[in-house]
């Protein structure tokens, strides 16, 4: 839907090319809204029980996304900012991660990330249409720009207050802008939920194919026998059941830990990250790089075959996660979350063995072994005796084709879902930026009575 631009506007320093609307003015945040009011006392009681958001926690989407309780005793440092309703809190670290989030309704003890700049707005600005503003492009872009360092990006909050903001002055017409954003962006987001949910169910069906091809095979006539173990249950009569320790080159290997200043340059590097997202393949384009010296470079190499499991992490559902080399094109290492497993190519194809892995058998094998405190890991004796079901080398080769064949097809359909989350969240921040920008009038817009105007 298109929406009109102001009848009518102004010059402005800070606006865009349009210009600023009349009877809008433009301030810099400090001017208009205080920052980091209250902080929890370093003598606050030890058994205190606070609700805590940590810079991980946030989306600029999706908002808060996680709360964990605890009491002062147990909390971080970092955990002292006092929030209330209406603020909006903007990470002043990592700031390429866009964590901006408005507090609603939250409860007394709720306490934030020092992390994070506490925004409360003055008289003159609705709390609504400022968060928006916070979220827009342009105000987000400039966070970004002003913040220093490489690997680790930071902005005084100090700085970032001097950053300008341009609002209607009348607080009817910034209420007006903001009852239309809630509007058009939860539509927004309703649609954005309902491609996540079709890519997690198409996610699950991409683990039921592997996991029906690496454990039963894909000849529906084969003749089954007991596995010997419970949760593999039967295989087909002709595989051997055997451990991964037994399909092994040499033993497994931790990866290598760098400081921040390693990274950027030197080898390739293969992290936690790179088999979270690269659907079992590693991606070598897309990997990182590390500075390593050639002892480094040859005691954590990675080679054409070699798989990565995640031995630590801090999400359960990521322990154990895998991933492969294939078709390795230049010198790689890998980081100290990882471990390295070399198979023994003459008796298992790399495709095949990480393919078992990534299984929903495996999988839960894993997640059964591991061990959760601050950080959950896994032993390397829970990896190595792992349980495989093993066919053939050349009836693994027929596995990997069908299975590719049939991932290839959901991917695709992945892939698609993703364009479109990916076009539908440029789309919501681009209405967002135009409407607090006054790049669009929406003055005149009201809510349907169907509440189903097309967006």
């Amino acid at each position: 839907m298109e929406y009109p631009a102001y009848p009518e506007y102004q010059d402005s320093q800070y606006a865009h090319s349009l210009g600023l609307p009349v009877k809008w003015s433009e301030k810099r945040l400090k001017f208009i809204a205080s920052h980091n009011d209250e902080t929890l006392s370093d003598k606050t009681d030890p058994d205190y029980e606070i609700e805590y958001i940590d810079i991980s926690s946030v989306d600029l989407v999706k908002g808060i996304t996680n709360i964990e309780s605890m009491t002062f005793e147990e909390a971080p440092s970092r955990a002292r900012r006092i929030v209330k309703d209406g603020d909006t809190i903007v990470s002043t670290i990592r700031t390429y991660l866009k964590s901006i989030a408005t507090i609603k309704d939250p409860p007394d003890n709720m306490i934030v990330s020092t992390g994070f700049a506490v925004i409360r707005p003055k008289e003159e600005l609705d709390k609504v249409y400022l968060s928006y503003y916070l979220q827009s492009q342009g105000f987000v872009d400039s966070v970004v720009a002003h913040s220093v360092g490489v690997s680790y990006p930071a902005i005084n909050a100090s700085d970032l207050v001097c950053l300008p903001v341009i609002y209607p002055t009348a607080i009817e017409e910034q209420q007006k802008i903001a009852n239309f954003l809630d509007y058009k962006t939860q539509q927004i987001d309703q649609l954005i939920e309902k491609k996540k949910a079709l890519i997690e169910r198409l996610n699950e069906q991409r683990i039921a194919v592997i996991t029906q091809a690496v454990t039963k095979g894909i000849d529906k006539n084969a003749k089954m026998k007991p596995s010997g173990v419970d949760w593999l249950g039967d295989v087909p009569e002709h595989w051997e059941v055997v451990k991964l320790r037994f399909l092994l080159k040499q033993k497994l290997t931790n990866g290598i830990f760098k400081k921040a200043e390693a990274w950027g340059k030197g080898f390739r590097v293969v992290n936690v990250f790179d088999v979270y997202v690269h659907n079992d393949i590693i991606n070598e384009s897309l990997l990182d790089r590390l500075e390593c010296d050639e002892f480094e470079k040859e005691k954590f190499s990675a080679k054409s075959g070699d798989f990565f499991l995640v031995r630590s992490s801090l999400k359960l559902e990521g322990i154990g996660k895998s991933a492969t080399v294939i078709d390795q094109e230049e010198d790689m290492v890998f980081e100290c979350h990882l471990v390295r497993g070399r198979p023994d190519l003459q008796i298992v194809h790399p495709r095949y063995l990480n393919l078992y892995l990534n299984s929903k058998s495996a999988r839960s094998y894993f997640v059964s072994m591991a061990n959760t405190v601050t950080m959950t890991t896994i032993d390397q004796s829970k990896f190595k005796d792992l349980a495989i079901s093993l066919p053939q080398y050349d009836e693994q080769h027929r596995i990997i084709e069908f299975v590719d064949k049939k991932i290839d097809q959901i991917d695709v359909m992945i892939m698609a879902a993703n364009k479109v989350i990916r076009h539908l969240g440029e789309y919501r921040t681009s209405l967002i930026t135009a409407a607090v920008t006054g790049k669009i009038d929406v003055r005149q817009f009201s809510l349907p009575a169907d509440q189903k105007e097309d967006i």
